[in-house]
């Protein structure tokens, strides 16, 4: 707005008023300058006044602490100085002492040197008279202390080992009577803790006919019923001239049995015909597969241990399995319970035995139908179904294939010998048992000076009488021995066999 005022007086002015304003303007300009540089020199003194003091005080301060650092910095340089001084003291005190302790040393050794010099003097004059004495004892004895030392040294040498051989011998027979009679007790107390049917179980091949009739209904007309019947089952029918019977023959024994359930129902029924054979074949197969299957599971029940399901068929089987009679599946269990009771009482892993002496003859199972041996068929099927290495090993070591890597695996073959060698568990025939006691009694007649031998107690032990004008009394021991091994090498026997030496001196005169 002052502006606006301004322009306007200037416009009514004119060009007078303009020089006029102009001159006014510039003189209040000159005045506020000078003001304005007046103020400003004041300023400018006042700052240089606050600076001089500003300055003199920050000397004043700064003199006052480094006065306070010098004294500070003399009283650390005194202290510092008297450490020094103290320790320079100690360190003077150490060595004073450290040179009393040596000077002590020195005398100490310096005293030591002197004895052991005097020791050594003694020591040579006692060699000396050792020395003199050893002559002289040596004159008196008659022989030189070298021949002393060695004569009292092998006295010495026989009297130790007499005594080493006494003190060996009873520690031997002891701990061998001491293991005899606890072996003895556990293999007895498992025997006698088993609880398994001793009686011989054997799968009968023959079938009994109510009447000698129904032979020919099984023939058939033109043969046709026995051809179904064989082509069904897989096993060969004979009919002889053996009353009130039929045999029935096949390797495979499950297609045996089942030939065997098959023709009972239908000599039971009476009608015979091929459809009626193909139903009564049909039925024994259920049958059969059910009583496998009852059976393997009955058997795991009565160990206590669980198995695959192919496993438990495979139990089922060896009911109808035997060797030499004995029936396999009541073998495993009984050779399971012997193993798990001595398990338990040599504290060892009672599941690992049962478990090995339950799957150590598992391969007979399938052996008729495969072929091969039934340890190398065991493996296999234990290790299609999971079991462990050291149930494999049980398997495989049984009859020393491999081995036994495990107590257990020990303890499942003497389960297995037990088992199969007690009276009654196996049979043979007269065949057999003949040729091996002509056998063995053969291997004995083989040895020079041998008069007679007898094999006895079913071929358990064989007794031989020498001639006593050929063998001695101290040879028949080793006749003994070389017997014994011969026929471990040359005879397969269960169990073992004794062998007895007999000779026998006899003098006779007749009194006149």
């Amino acid at each position: 707005m002052p502006q606006v005022i301004l322009i306007a007086v200037i416009i009514l002015l004119g060009g007078s008023g303009l020089a006029v304003l102009y001159k006014t303007r510039k003189a209040s300009a000159d005045e506020l300058i000078q003001a304005a540089e007046a103020k400003a020199k004041q300023s400018i003194d006042q700052a240089a006044r606050d600076t001089q003091r500003i300055l003199s005080k920050a000397n004043s301060d700064a003199q006052e602490i480094l006065a306070k650092s010098r004294g500070s910095l003399d009283d650390e340089v005194k202290s510092r100085r008297q450490a020094v001084s103290q320790i320079e003291n100690r360190v003077m005190q150490k060595e004073k002492h450290l040179d009393q302790r040596d000077q002590r040393i020195t005398e100490k050794e310096d005293q030591l040197n002197s004895e052991i010099e005097k020791a050594k003097q003694l020591k040579k004059k006692h060699e000396i008279l050792i020395q003199s004495l050893s002559e002289k004892l040596e004159q008196a004895a008659g022989f030189s202390s070298e021949e002393a030392k060695q004569i009292l040294l092998t006295n010495v040498e026989r009297e130790v080992r007499q005594r080493a051989g006494r003190m060996i011998k009873d520690i031997e027979d002891q701990a061998r009577k001491i293991a005899n009679r606890r072996a003895k007790e556990i293999v007895t107390d498992a025997i006698q803790r088993t609880a398994i049917d001793h009686v011989t179980s054997a799968t009968t091949s023959v079938v009994q006919l109510p009447d000698d009739e129904l032979k020919g209904r099984i023939i058939g007309r033109e043969g046709r019923n026995i051809r179904a019947f064989e082509a069904m089952t897989g096993v060969d029918v004979i009919i002889d001239d053996t009353p009130g019977a039929v045999i029935l023959s096949s390797f495979d024994p499950i297609r045996r049995e089942i030939a065997r359930l098959a023709l009972q129902k239908l000599t039971s029924d009476g009608r015979i015909q091929p459809a009626k054979i193909e139903e009564a074949v049909e039925k024994s197969k259920k049958e059969i597969q059910e009583i496998i299957r009852e059976k393997g599971e009955r058997a795991a029940d009565e160990i206590g241990l669980q198995f695959h399901p192919k496993i438990i068929e495979l139990l089922g089987k060896l009911h109808y399995r035997t060797s030499y009679g004995q029936n396999i599946l009541a073998h495993t269990l009984e050779a399971a319970h012997i193993a798990g009771i001595m398990a338990e009482e040599l504290k060892v892993n009672v599941s690992l035995a049962k478990r090995g002496a339950m799957l150590h003859d598992i391969g007979k199972a399938i052996d008729f139908e495969t072929g091969g041996s039934h340890d190398d068929l065991g493996k296999e099927i234990c290790e299609k179904y999971g079991e462990s290495d050291e149930v494999i090993n049980c398997i495989m070591a049984h009859h020393e294939d491999e081995d036994p890597d495990t107590i257990e695996a020990i303890l499942v073959k003497m389960a297995d010998a037990i088992s199969a060698v007690r009276p009654g568990a196996r049979r043979e025939s007269m065949e057999t048992y003949i040729k091996r006691l002509e056998k063995l009694e053969s291997i004995a007649y083989t040895f020079e000076g041998v008069d007679k031998a007898y094999a006895i107690q079913a071929g358990r032990e064989i007794r031989v009488v020498v001639k006593p004008d050929e063998v001695d009394d101290p040879a028949i021991q080793k006749l003994a021995f070389d017997m014994a091994k011969k026929i471990e090498a040359d005879l397969d026997y269960p169990g073992e066999v004794r062998v007895s030496i007999i000779r026998e001196t006899r003098a006779s005169s007749v009194a006149r």
